[in-house]
């Protein structure tokens, strides 16, 4: 039950009053705080069990910030994208500038080791040094309209958070925002589990054979 609850939550646009009442609904009764400490405790367990599972990214990172609101405070929201829409990382800042672009490439390049050929990204100054430090391989492209597919699809993050009643703080955004990659990516088939189910029930069979390991 609390693995259903915790897939409810990333997968569709609820908040947790909403999927409080929906366990209420089959007998289940939880209070929307433990449904919160749910996502949060089960969550970076669920996408640590399947990482083992993942599709290696391709060659080829979209990178791009947006802004997230946190405790009625904006911050900063890196994300990248590979040339087939797997989510590559996230990391929610309260700057942007050189130290979190820095951190945000350490995090996706030890975590995945997986080194681009490319990374795209808009003009923003603080780039072309950290990827230079980083990736002094990779060729840095910054051409207009170039970073559109990571701008677009910002938009999936941004309509999931629309029904939630706030983020708390950057660590719980973090596990959220995180979260939501998590089951992109899964609806997007770059796991290799439930290969064998509809796309319809994907998620819902993966995060069956998940909770087994976790």
């Amino acid at each position: 039950m609390i693995v259903l609850a915790v897939r409810w939550y990333l997968r569709f646009n609820l908040s947790y009053r909403d999927v409080e009442e929906l366990l209420a609904e089959r007998g289940v009764e939880v209070d929307h705080v433990t449904v919160f400490r749910w996502v949060q405790r089960f969550t970076p367990l669920l996408a640590d069990a399947a990482r083992f599972c993942r599709h290696s990214p391709g060659d080829r990172w979209f990178v791009d910030e947006t802004y997230v609101k946190v405790n009625g405070v904006w911050r900063y929201m890196y994300r990248a994208i590979d040339q087939h829409g797997q989510v590559i990382d996230v990391l929610v800042s309260p700057r942007r500038d050189a130290a979190a672009a820095r951190r945000f490439f350490q995090r996706a390049l030890s975590t995945l080791k997986v080194t681009p050929s490319e990374v795209v990204t808009d003009a923003a100054a603080v780039y072309p040094g950290v990827i230079d430090e980083l990736i002094p391989s990779a060729w840095h492209h910054v051409e207009r309209y170039a970073n559109n597919p990571i701008e677009a699809d910002h938009s999936q993050l941004k309509h999931r958070l629309r029904p939630m009643r706030g983020l708390r703080n950057d660590h719980t955004a973090q596990t959220i925002i995180a979260g939501h990659a998590f089951i992109q990516n899964l609806r997007r088939g770059h796991y290799e589990l439930a290969v064998d189910a509809p796309p319809v029930n994907r998620v819902a069979k993966a995060f069956t054979e998940l909770a087994r390991a976790i």
